[in-house]
């Protein structure tokens, strides 16, 4: 796997505000007082019933190698914002902190730290900007890819959104995390080589309109790729003429003794629908029953779902931009809260108070663990004071947090501690996870842990997130401790 991060250095990718507050911090405070943060999100996207997580990796990578040039000092001293003392402190500036994060591919849900980063409190600021892009766009992606491969129902999906991208970043880490979320691979060449994830291509349209005829464009093709021969059928007409061509030059194969390991047409346009169900008839009576049938042209797990549902006969698809821009929702929403700050030694709790019941945040640091019953499902997330002994050898009580008045516990159940320590004192600990184990830990935890009512398009199963009683306690004083005029 080549390393992106190392060809550039991207430290500067930040809000002035993370600057600012650093710099007020280093002047007015100790800047090694430690504090802590949660990365957490709010809601899922398409109304589904949970995320995936993704983008750590380059979260880690980042943190790892985080400097600032001569000609990043120069640039900030140029803004006439910040103290000297401040400028040479970013001269030797390196990341010190610690990170505790969920594994890359874990099914997440709202309100729960799926990171959190405890540092000196200037360290801790100025991180802000990167985690949330990395967070906030690959789990974007990684979730709509899962919700397009689940619609597919089994047959191969493949990225094909590099030309749609918001722009070059965009393409190659949607690429990576559109396979974390289950496709199958993607036409974008240089996330292949840097994440080690298979990549494929056909035609385009401009070949067969190269030459005279699509015949000959064609044949031209399956003499180049006869392995790999993927004729794109619909630049005239599918039925009169793209689909018998196709069925011309696979029998020239046949004829010559060619068997193609992989053969069949790709259809870009129409009613994909129609168009597949007559394409799937004509090359089963011409003998081809095993050549595959592609689409593509503006798919998503809608179009997906109803083009099978109408009895669409395809084999594989080519799913572009409303997966690459994840258009039917394009905002994931993580935020990055204050929730801790040293006081004599002790990571005190903070907490952000709002008119709105979904901002107000979770103070404190906290482990999180999943709770599965006993037949190996997931019945909810459970967070509770760091460090808390909790016992489960016996019925465990806990508090809903929408409903504390009820009486509840859990009984013949496991638990799984949800983070772990992924960078300490600014070194990873966590070795790196090859993008395709990623995704095979995705799909295990969706066939295995995760409820099928869950998993639904439509009107979802919640996933609960529960508090011990000591969290849920310690959270209710600190609310009647705030005082609101």
């Amino acid at each position: 796997m080549v390393r992106q991060s190392e060809a550039r250095n991207i430290t500067m990718m930040m809000d002035l505000y993370e600057m600012t507050m650093a710099n007020g911090y280093f002047l007015q405070e100790n800047k090694d007082t430690m504090v802590a943060f949660d990365v957490f999100y709010r809601r899922n996207p398409d109304g589904g019933g949970f995320s995936v997580f993704a983008g750590l990796e380059q979260i880690l990578e980042f943190l790892e190698e985080m400097h600032f040039s001569e000609e990043d000092v120069a640039y900030f001293a140029g803004l006439n914002l910040f103290d000297d003392a401040f400028l040479d402190y970013l001269r030797t500036f390196r990341f010190h902190g610690n990170v505790m994060a969920f594994p890359e591919g874990t099914i997440m849900y709202p309100n729960e730290p799926v990171i959190t980063v405890v540092a000196p409190l200037v360290e801790a600021q100025i991180v802000e900007t990167e985690l949330l892009a990395q967070v906030n766009h690959q789990s974007l992606i990684a979730t709509k890819a899962r919700r397009i491969v689940r619609a597919a129902k089994g047959r191969a999906v493949s990225d094909f959104g590099a030309r749609r991208a918001h722009n070059n970043d965009a393409a190659i880490y949607g690429a990576r995390a559109a396979v974390i979320g289950g496709v199958s691979g993607t036409a974008t060449v240089s996330a292949g080589q840097y994440f080690d994830i298979p990549v494929s291509g056909t035609m385009a349209h401009s070949w067969v309109m190269y030459y005279k005829d699509e015949l000959t464009a064609f044949r031209k093709f399956a003499e180049v790729y006869p392995d790999n021969c993927i004729l794109l059928v619909d630049t005239y007409d599918v039925l009169d003429l793209g689909v018998p061509n196709a069925i011309k030059v696979f029998q020239e194969m046949r004829d010559k003794g060619i068997r193609s390991k992989n053969y069949g047409i790709r259809i870009d346009s129409g009613d994909l629908a129609y168009l597949t169900k007559h394409s799937r008839k004509m090359l089963d009576d011409a003998g081809f029953t095993d050549a595959r049938i592609v689409i593509s042209n503006s798919l998503d797990e809608f179009t997906i779902r109803s083009i099978l549902n109408q009895g669409g006969q395809v084999d594989a698809f080519g799913v572009g931009e409303r997966l690459i821009t994840s258009r039917s929702e394009p905002v994931f929403g993580a935020v990055y809260k204050l929730c801790a700050v040293q006081e004599n030694g002790e990571m005190k709790p903070r907490i952000k108070i709002s008119e709105t019941m979904e901002k107000i945040t979770n103070p404190g640091l906290k482990d999180v663990y999943r709770v599965y019953n006993e037949n190996g499902y997931a019945i909810a997330d459970l967070i509770t004071i760091a460090g808390e002994k909790i016992d489960f050898s016996k019925p465990y009580r806990f508090v809903d947090p929408e409903n504390p008045w009820k009486k509840r516990s859990f009984e013949n159940c496991t638990i799984r501690r949800l983070q772990e320590p992924v960078l300490i004192e600014g070194k990873r600990v966590k070795p790196h996870t090859p993008t395709m184990e990623i995704a095979a830990y995705v799909k295990k935890q969706l066939t295995e842990e995760i409820w099928m009512e869950e998993q639904r398009f439509e009107n979802p199963h919640k996933h609960y997130l529960d508090f011990s009683p000591a969290y849920y306690e310690m959270k209710m004083s600190m609310l009647d401790e705030v005082k609101i005029p």
